[in-house]
């Protein structure tokens, strides 16, 4: 089988289905086809988050998320001219069809075609840990191993991959660990700088003290987080929106253990017996345009969160981005604890 041909979903395929099939893909995006494999539409990973904002169940077609007028091009035409139109429509992917719509092959952006990156990365590693205690006596929480390496390498690991490679560090509470251990970033073959908070700034307070201002949109991520969400599809997906600020937000569901009564008046209108609830909670990452940084108060203590209702206030677009793929914020023990057998397991399955 070509390596195309393993991103092509049937269109009685499962919205659930078709997210597994992209995320076990190499390429990220599938193509939806009928039963005489015609193009029908395209799934990109921002499609499947929007459907899933929308409310879209896991199990409903893919035909109803789908791009249905994706582009494509003809088979026969000159390569560079499919480069040409791949670059100027700013495509990763472009279906190659026959006179009957039948798709025969899809051609890929290259990596080597892509301009390295040069949006940044701001981590806050400012935090004192305290709940982690006596764990974090001695050294902060980013620093802490899960697996065999800490936390903080694991992160700059997973940009490094995504080809993030130039990282603010804001950091505070025994700041020289962090410095000793990643100095200016070369031995991790990364660019680093740092932001040394002389109080506690909030998760965006720091922000205020960057030395120069951004030009490019941003990764701000807090220190504690371990996730495999994939980067380059978050900030494709804060371009596309042309929003202000991109909040990462993660399903999160809670029941409740009793009957919960429903009323109007003093008449019982129902009983609903330990219902579940689902809502979205803020992930703790963010992607912010440089015009953000215009909002937060110079050298104060201030929160993502409270940036984020401001912007909301005054009606700059903000947009939310849900998280599928594994994340956890290492706040308690036992997460701590949750964080190292996942990873341990994981590095046992790669030395095999």
């Amino acid at each position: 089988m070509k390596q195309w041909q393993k991103t092509v979903v049937t269109q009685n395929q499962t919205l659930l289905e078709t997210m597994k099939n992209i995320d076990e893909s190499i390429m990220k995006f599938a193509v939806v086809v009928d039963e005489n494999q015609s193009l029908l539409g395209t799934v990109t990973d921002g499609d499947i988050r929007r459907g899933i904002l929308r409310g879209e169940g896991l199990e409903v077609p893919i035909t109803s998320i789908m791009n249905t007028n994706p582009i494509s091009a003809k088979v026969g035409q000159k390569q560079y001219k499919l480069k040409q139109l791949m670059k100027k429509n700013k495509l990763n992917y472009l279906p190659i069809v026959d006179e009957s719509n039948k798709i025969v092959d899809i051609l890929f952006m290259n990596k080597s075609d892509i301009a390295p990156s040069i949006n940044k990365v701001v981590l806050m590693l400012g935090g004192l840990g305290s709940r982690l205690r006596p764990l974090t006596n001695e050294i902060p929480k980013p620093m802490l191993r899960i697996g065999n390496k800490p936390i903080l390498e694991t992160i700059v690991e997973g940009f490094k991959q995504a080809g993030y490679t130039h990282f603010i560090f804001s950091v505070n509470y025994k700041k020289e660990v962090i410095q000793e251990y990643f100095q200016n970033g070369e031995a991790f073959d990364v660019h680093i700088e740092y932001i040394e908070e002389e109080k506690r700034m909030g998760t965006a307070g720091a922000l205020s003290l960057l030395k120069q201002k951004l030009k490019e949109p941003f990764f701000v991520m807090n220190g504690d987080l371990l996730t495999q969400i994939n980067f380059e599809q978050l900030m494709d997906f804060h371009i596309e929106q042309q929003s202000i600020a991109t909040m990462c937000v993660r399903e999160y569901e809670f029941q409740i253990p009793y009957g919960v009564i429903e009323t109007v008046d003093t008449k019982l209108v129902s009983i609903k017996e330990k219902p579940l609830h689902r809502s979205f909670v803020n992930a703790g990452i963010y992607v912010l345009s440089p015009e953000a940084l215009d909002y937060i108060p110079n050298n104060e203590f201030y929160d993502m969160p409270t940036l984020f209702e401001n912007l909301i206030s005054i009606e700059k677009k903000t947009s939310v981005f849900p998280v599928h793929e594994y994340w956890i914020d290492i706040g308690r023990i036992d997460d701590f604890d949750r964080a190292n057998n996942y990873y341990s397991k994981k590095e046992m399955e790669i030395n095999k």
